[in-house]
């Protein structure tokens, strides 16, 4: 169905908005996806603060040319039917989200990705990023990692002062006896 001018409009800024608010934007195709299996990944991406849109490319690439640090995008491999996936908090998310979603649906099929910094990534590299762990993950990896060499030195110093309690407690029973 084709939509009014003034429907065009509203959808342009509608990506726009979407855009600037995003740290990272993932495509892929769709074909052969049936309806229900969008309505059930748009729920799941939902839930992680995933928007997911089947938006035209011409009305995308329009949005994507008046949208700051992207103009300068080659928007080239944007091509086909396409849905893209938003989200304002997490750069992983989106991709994750399609990731496990193909999982069971084979016929997505990532086509790449468009970064805050208006990097253009490639399929492969979306497909790398989904295998990230989720920034949660990664910042209790990091908090682990920092924290193990304390952990390390509480144990040694433990270890000595319980050696030196031992012989204590040992001499007080040998005196005592």
């Amino acid at each position: 169905m084709a939509l009014s001018k003034e429907r065009k409009q509203e959808t342009v800024k509608e990506v726009q908005d979407l855009l600037a608010g995003s740290k990272t934007v993932v495509f892929a195709r769709y074909q052969g996806t049936p309806v229900r299996a969008m309505q059930e990944l748009r729920s799941q991406a939902r839930s992680s603060g995933t928007v997911v849109r089947v938006i035209k490319n011409r009305l995308f690439k329009k949005a994507l040319a008046s949208t700051g640090n992207l103009k300068d995008i080659d928007a080239k491999s944007l091509q086909g039917q396409l849905l893209y996936a938003f989200n304002e908090a997490d750069e992983v998310a989106p991709a994750q989200n399609l990731a496990a979603f193909a999982k069971t649906n084979p016929q997505i099929e990532f086509v790449g990705a468009i970064t805050e910094a208006g990097e253009l990534l490639s399929a492969d590299d979306v497909k790398s990023l989904a295998s990230l762990p989720a920034k949660d993950q990664l910042r209790a990896l990091l908090v682990a990692t920092i924290q193990s060499p304390f952990t390390g030195m509480v144990a040694v110093v433990a270890g000595n002062v319980r050696g030196v309690l031992n012989v204590l407690s040992a001499r007080a029973e040998k005196l005592g006896s």
